[in-house]
């Protein structure tokens, strides 16, 4: 009897430890990650033009931002976070950091980090990269374009419709292909509206020399272009500037700026001749933080994109024009034709070019 009482309270105890055991290993998979028995979490990687370049990381930021207050998410490790990137250098340390630290989803922002995003994603396979304006061909990596043409061929048309010299400026930032559609669009939607304009083209080689974007911008003015459109990040910073310093020193003087990727209006803001002015036409946006949010979203809801390639343009709501100055002339004339323009390009009667070789082809008829 005595034998038998010890025999079932030793298979109790083996049960107990069996069942204490399971919870364990159950709770070590909750916490796998650091991070994941809290829920969706997504981190992004700026690059060199930082979170506050009142541009396209400032846009990608807002995107989760969204994200994060859409669901009910706070700042940090167990919501949303980023990484701020001083150099090009930082970029591989960071997406590595974030992967580490068990993020659901880790943006790199910028076509600069292709290389590295694909590098990182080959060494953590497990875990889910985006990257924005380029494409990285690998299972565990989602990449988003934008036709951000179309967006700056609205900008061109209202270029075109307000110049008075018949003479533009475009300030690139550096030299590719996500630069090239903002160009060739802009360009052609000039040229659609005002066949006589002329657009000055001119590189910085740089996405955050604001001092180089006011050189460059400097130099445009003096020459005669009385509107200049910068796709340059924090190096377009350098042209609102001018813009502003060559009007409160001369209230006549008719020029404007064309700000990219998010309404840069508050940008040209300046006080001349005794009143408050805006040097601001418009905006080419780019609307990053609505292709952030949504591919967000699909990857919280089980959705990711991973080895996939999205492209977002004026019928997706990833590019557009902001808001126009209220005191640019014919705004009710401008208006209507960016209006016709829109519906032209979202149903596809009119395709713009997003390269220099079909620019050379395009015809607005």
């Amino acid at each position: 009897m005595k034998k038998r009482k010890i025999g079932m309270a030793l298979s109790l105890i083996l049960a107990a430890g069996t069942l204490l055991s399971a919870c364990g290993k159950a709770t070590d998979t909750n916490n796998a990650g650091g991070n994941k028995a809290k829920g969706f979490t997504v981190g992004m990687v700026t690059d060199i033009g930082g979170i506050d370049d009142k541009s396209f990381n400032q846009s990608s930021w807002k995107g989760l931002q969204d994200f994060g207050k859409a669901n009910n998410l706070q700042k940090g490790k167990n919501g949303y976070d980023y990484l701020q990137s001083q150099s090009d250098a930082d970029y591989a340390t960071n997406l590595n950091t974030l992967a580490r630290q068990g993020f659901d989803l880790v943006y790199g922002i910028g076509f600069l980090m292709q290389n590295d995003v694909d590098k990182i994603a080959k060494q953590q396979p497990k875990a889910h990269f985006a990257i924005v304006d380029a494409e990285v061909k690998e299972p565990n990596v989602a990449s988003i374009l934008f036709k951000e043409n179309e967006g700056s061929f609205l900008a061109g048309v209202v270029a075109g419709m307000t110049t008075k010299t018949n003479k533009i400026g475009f300030i690139g930032g550096m030299e590719s292909a996500v630069i090239e559609r903002f160009e060739s669009g802009f360009v052609a939607g000039v040229k659609a509206a005002n066949p006589n304009a002329t657009v000055d083209i001119q590189y910085a080689a740089s996405f955050s020399d604001a001092a180089k974007g006011q050189a460059i911008a400097s130099r445009m003015y003096s020459s005669g272009d009385d509107i200049v459109f910068a796709a340059a990040g924090a190096t377009g910073n350098g042209l609102f500037k001018e813009a502003r310093d060559r009007k409160a020193k001369d209230p006549s003087q008719a020029i404007w700026a064309i700000g990219v990727d998010n309404d840069q209006s508050s940008e040209g803001v300046v006080t001349a001749g005794g009143k408050q002015v805006n040097v601001v036409i418009s905006s080419a946006m780019k609307r990053v933080d609505n292709a952030v949010n949504d591919l967000t979203t699909k990857a919280k809801n089980g959705n990711f994109p991973g080895g996939k390639t999205t492209v977002y343009g004026l019928a997706e709501n990833g590019v557009g024009l902001a808001p126009l100055n209220p005191d640019v002339p014919n705004k009710a004339a401008i208006e209507k034709a960016v209006s016709d323009w829109t519906n032209k390009i979202k149903t596809g009667a009119v395709k713009v070019p997003g390269t220099r070789a079909e620019l050379k082809t395009f015809s607005a008829k």
